[in-house]
């Protein structure tokens, strides 16, 4: 009997924690596969709710713990814990030896995992490569890992273009797992959803996340306020109006967004804050909502599929796909309450996620399985763009 292949999984948010599970079910589930699985960033954080508790109470093992260590969020502390991570993945991947490395997105704690790849000479496959998000410093950094990469899982058929204009080979869309997750996540029923948040639903209620975009000029504490200032208004027109907020992510400016939202949600009856809030607990939220608002990426991957309008603030989704639920708008109070009117009186009938049909798992682990050897993925050559079809 053939040795199952090892595949190392890197999750460091909750973000691509959703989206990867569909994928790493398959894995466990496969003879010929074997799943590792490295956990890092906020999910050993406690302030960011220290999710690698859920991942284990999930049934999942975890073989490497990779700590950043990251006791800030400006420019110096992300890029210390950079290095940080790239140290800490060339143990993992000396002790797991993989085959195969499997990261999703574009954050700098999955660029840590595959520069440590790259001197391992562990080949890489990469999910949702080829995206465009402008307003942030992600953009480039998912661009790096997919030049690091040598399997590239395109969520879209712009994204797997682009990849392949990067003179990328071995391109396969496949849409976004985390729709598969979506659809395979029993939700909570209203009352159960309420329990669990401690927290009453209203007759409307919002589901608000809002990240720094790291390339603007803008103060992102500043547009923060004018989301809040939006609100406040918004919940003063329409008392019965709930605000359930989620943490921001870990990237510079980060923990002020979360204290300053702490310190609004901590005088308003009508408002909860949670860092974290698990798949089924978000997925039931957005379902339940009247609009999904901020700049998070779940606004356009997620709510689509879940019959929910969003509201994207700002340039960090820019470039991006969008359905015909997202209403942009920019970072301003007129702008935020004109788009919130907008979303909570769209007709959603007939809205088609861009992102998938729910089958992608099992179009990545067709590829997972094969046919490919450690060292045909690994001496990569370039594609030139005139030569892709």
């Amino acid at each position: 009997m053939n040795t199952p292949r090892r595949i190392c999984a890197v999750t460091g948010s909750r973000a691509d924690w959703g989206l990867l599970r569909p994928v790493l079910d398959g894995i466990r589930a496969a003879g010929e596969l074997q799943l590792q699985l490295a956990v890092t960033g906020s999910h050993l954080s406690f302030a960011h709710g220290h999710t690698v508790a859920a991942i284990e109470t999930e049934g999942f093992d975890v073989d490497a713990r990779i700590d950043l260590a990251q006791t800030g969020d400006d420019a110096r502390a992300v890029t210390h814990a950079l290095g940080r991570g790239v140290l800490g993945f060339a143990d993992a991947l000396q002790n797991l030896a993989p085959d195969l490395l499997l990261v999703l997105g574009d954050r700098y704690e999955i660029l840590a995992a595959v520069q440590a790849a790259l001197i391992a000479r562990v080949p890489v496959a990469h999910i949702a490569g080829g995206d465009i998000t402008e307003g942030a410093f992600d953009d480039a950094i998912r661009h790096a890992i997919s030049k690091l990469s040598h399997l590239h899982f395109a969520t879209h058929a712009d994204a797997a273009r682009r990849l392949k204009q990067m003179g990328e080979a071995n391109v396969f869309l496949t849409g976004s797992p985390g729709i598969d997750q979506i659809l395979a996540t029993p939700r909570l029923t209203r009352t159960e959803l309420s329990q669990s948040l401690e927290f009453p639903l209203r007759e409307r209620n919002l589901a608000i996340t809002f990240h720094p975009a790291t390339l603007e000029n803008a103060e992102p504490l500043a547009q923060l306020n004018a989301l809040l200032t939006t609100l406040d208004a918004l919940c003063n027109n329409n008392p019965d109006t709930g605000l359930i907020f989620t943490g921001s992510n870990s990237d510079t400016s980060g923990e002020a967004l979360n204290t300053r939202i702490a310190e609004f949600v901590a005088t308003r009856n009508h408002a909860c804050l949670h860092p974290s809030l698990g798949q089924q607990r978000y997925y039931s939220l957005v379902a339940e909502a009247d609009a999904v608002v901020g700049n998070s990426s779940s606004g356009l991957y997620e709510a689509p599929s879940l019959g929910t309008p969003t509201v994207n603030i700002g340039s960090r989704q820019h470039g991006r796909p969008r359905a015909a639920s997202v209403v942009d708008c920019s970072a301003e109070i007129d702008a935020i309450a004109a788009a919130i009117n907008t979303a909570l009186t769209l007709d959603l009938s007939g809205v088609e996620n861009p992102y998938g049909d729910g089958h992608a798992a099992g179009r990545i682990l067709a590829v997972l399985r094969g046919p490919w050897t450690r060292e045909s993925l690994i001496h990569k050559r370039f594609v030139d763009w005139e030569h892709t079809p």
